[in-house]
């Protein structure tokens, strides 16, 4: 049976202050680049996303690799795309099948062309906010079932991150996490109750697929 097709967007903003600890962009909310969803109901939609210092959207093949881990782990889930630039990861999980989506930037230029692309995709069930991972995450209380993490490299985010989603228990039991961190990156700093499901290493970067534990 298919889907309900979405309509309107359902759009928030947390008015915090810019922190520069998330993925940045310049103020222009139209830049040239643009990321393409790979399959599902926006199977081939290509999308604007600013240019940026530290913005780097996980490329199509590792994209590719990444969903056909979740395969039909995504039907239903409630995605939070933490640091969010492009919406790349997000909005793959929107077309594939998740229920639903938060997403996060402390810059007002990714936020504002985020919100314009998802009223282009007349996507419903999405939620665009802007603010610093840290300090959204201890103000809301929402549970999730899949989270991507992509911070900028050389912020000392991914641990910190890590460990408040566990401690302020905003993942539901089996949740999935998704990461990208640097080669050196110290993996004993992720929570014990997260277990390895998938690995793979790109260049200087390794990203890796844990099923929480509870």
């Amino acid at each position: 049976m298919s889907r309900p097709r979405r309509s309107a967007p359902r759009l928030s903003s947390a008015n915090q202050k810019k922190s520069g600890h998330l993925k940045s962009a310049s103020g222009a909310s139209g830049g040239k680049n643009q990321l393409r969803i790979i399959s599902g109901e926006w199977r081939g939609r290509k999308l604007p996303f600013p240019d940026g210092e530290g913005l780097r959207p996980t490329g199509d093949r590792m994209r590719e690799t990444l969903f056909n881990w979740l395969s039909f782990d995504l039907y239903g889930r409630r995605v939070l795309d933490l640091f969010a630039g492009s919406g790349a990861l997000g909005l793959e999980a929107l077309s594939r099948g998740a229920k639903s989506a938060v997403f996060l930037d402390n810059h007002p230029g990714v936020v504002r062309q985020m919100r314009e692309n998802l009223e282009t995709l007349k996507c419903e069930h999405a939620e665009v906010f802007q603010g610093e991972a840290l300090n959204w995450l201890g103000g809301d209380k929402d549970k999730f079932d899949l989270i991507f993490l992509d911070p900028p490299f050389g912020k000392g985010l991914l641990a910190p991150v890590c460990q408040q989603l566990e401690q302020l228990q905003r993942l539901a039991d089996g949740a999935l996490i998704y990461l990208e961190a640097e080669k050196d990156f110290d993996f004993t700093e992720i929570p014990a109750c997260w277990l390895l499901e998938k690995e793979k290493k790109s260049g200087q970067v390794i990203c890796r697929l844990y099923r929480r534990s509870g």
